[in-house]
């Protein structure tokens, strides 16, 4: 089969490798789209190692159609499924309290395991067993199915932060994450998104995802403008939804007293920043991480995928064939897109 495959850091061929090699109870799919989420590019720069082969295939977006069963009963060839890709072990302290995400025998799709930007994608048994497979809702399109992913990963650290109904959130970033950060937000009933992103193309798309205001923080003093918009005390909530250590203090000057701060986006191995601990223990802020998601949280978001109430299709600016897999990943670290996504046959 034709896969993209990361043979070392910098460096992604498209080329021909052998077809899975399927055990018991593995599922074999066709991969009808997969998107290609930030952290793949951190993968390809080196920026995040733990878990990486190489050479292996990345992708952990992805949406497909069954091929082979592997003597599940539940799905059937040609039936079309999504994949919540992190495999927790069930047992362990964390995923008995429900935090499978922070699982100590954790193993995920494009790290671990053979990824999606590829033709056919095993699915361990183990995945299948676990429930990680689902059903795809009809009349749901591949591509807004592999979005759930990422998606349920922007629930899970908004739950963590607590956005609550008529606050005021700040958004530092305006990718894909950003923009569902934006779109959830809305959701969950803020009464002011502020976003803060350089790209003029980004900061469109930041406001037509709902978005109330848009500022360029290269001409503008962010701090300012959110100031302004909060009677002088400074949002509830502030999200990093790109990751700069840089900018983790400026997301604490951002919020009021007892505000909240999420540091949502992955950050590069070995970078640590400077954290004003003055202000973070004088005006009583909460500042917290997000990692990965839950089956629960997957679920969820694909159900509110295709129930029309998170839209996600305008994301998708750009699509790609695997043949164009190197383009593909250029053109979405570029950030001339929001979303790229590798559609199959």
């Amino acid at each position: 089969m034709k896969a993209g495959v990361l043979q070392n850091v910098n460096e992604v061929t498209y080329t021909t490798v052998a077809e899975p090699a399927l055990e018991a109870g593995d599922l074999l799919l066709k991969v009808k789209a997969a998107t290609i989420c930030g952290t793949d590019i951190r993968i390809l720069r080196g920026k995040k190692t733990s878990g990486i082969r190489y050479p292996s295939v990345l992708g952990h977006e992805f949406a497909g159609v069954v091929v082979e069963t592997g003597g599940h009963t539940q799905f059937t060839k040609g039936q079309a499924v999504c994949v919540c890709p992190q495999f927790a072990c069930g047992h362990c302290e964390y995923c008995i309290r429900g935090a499978e995400n922070l699982c100590r025998g954790l193993t995920a799709m494009g790290y671990e395991i053979d990824g999606a930007f590829a033709e056919y994608v095993r699915i361990p048994a183990s995945g299948v067993r676990s429930g990680n497979v689902f059903p795809m809702p009809e009349g749901l399109s591949f591509e807004a199915a592999a979005l759930a992913e990422p998606l349920a990963c922007v629930m899970n650290g908004q739950e963590r932060v607590g956005v609550k109904m008529g606050e005021i959130v700040t958004v530092l970033g305006a990718g894909p994450i950003g923009i569902l950060h934006v779109k959830l937000a809305r959701l969950s009933g803020a009464r002011c998104i502020i976003v803060s992103e350089p790209s003029p193309m980004r900061r469109e798309a930041a406001m037509r995802a709902g978005a109330d205001i848009v500022i360029d923080p290269t001409a503008e003093d962010v701090l300012a403008r959110v100031k302004a918009s909060s009677d002088g005390l400074g949002a509830d909530v502030a999200i990093m939804a790109i990751g700069v250590p840089s900018l983790a203090n400026d997301a604490i000057r951002l919020v009021r007293h007892r505000g909240r701060v999420s540091l949502f986006a992955g950050f590069s191995k070995g970078i640590q920043a400077e954290l004003d601990v003055n202000a973070i223990h004088y005006n009583e802020l909460i500042v917290t991480g997000a990692f990965g998601l839950t089956r629960l949280t997957f679920e969820t978001a694909l159900n509110m995928i295709a129930s029309g109430k998170l839209e996600v299709d305008s994301l998708l600016t750009h699509r790609f064939g695997l043949p164009d897999i190197v383009t593909a990943l250029a053109t979405a670290e570029q950030g001339s897109a929001i979303k790229v996504a590798i559609v199959g046959d």
